[in-house]
């Protein structure tokens, strides 16, 4: 799986993740898993065409040690897609200053 990690956390740095992610990202079912939405304006042509199969979104994993966002972007609608694929330049760009905006706000020193 291609990724955006940030490791070597300190038990506060996760706890003030998991609250950020909390309060902007959607939690899953699945404990300390988040999704956040890709901006439609980043969809790539054959996502736009792909209006079934809208929203899509990134993955981001957090671990008391390390919180990773995935490059993958999936759909909310289906699970096999050829509008499922990795992220393009922008959508990785994307990805990484969602990433890097986190850590700036909660001030952390990384």
């Amino acid at each position: 799986m291609k990724q955006y990690v940030i490791d070597q956390l300190r038990g506060p740095d996760y706890e003030r993740i998991r609250d950020y992610l909390d309060a902007n990202a959607e939690k899953t079912f699945m404990e300390d898993m988040y999704w956040v939405n890709l901006p439609p304006g980043l969809y790539s042509a054959v996502q736009k065409e792909h209006e079934s199969c809208h929203p899509f979104y990134f993955a981001v994993n957090l671990s008391p040690t390390q919180v990773d966002f995935e490059f993958l972007i999936r759909s909310r609608q289906i699970i096999r897609c050829s509008c499922i694929a990795y992220a393009t330049a922008k959508q990785r760009d994307y990805i990484m200053d969602y990433a890097d905006e986190m850590i700036r706000r909660l001030d952390m020193k990384i």
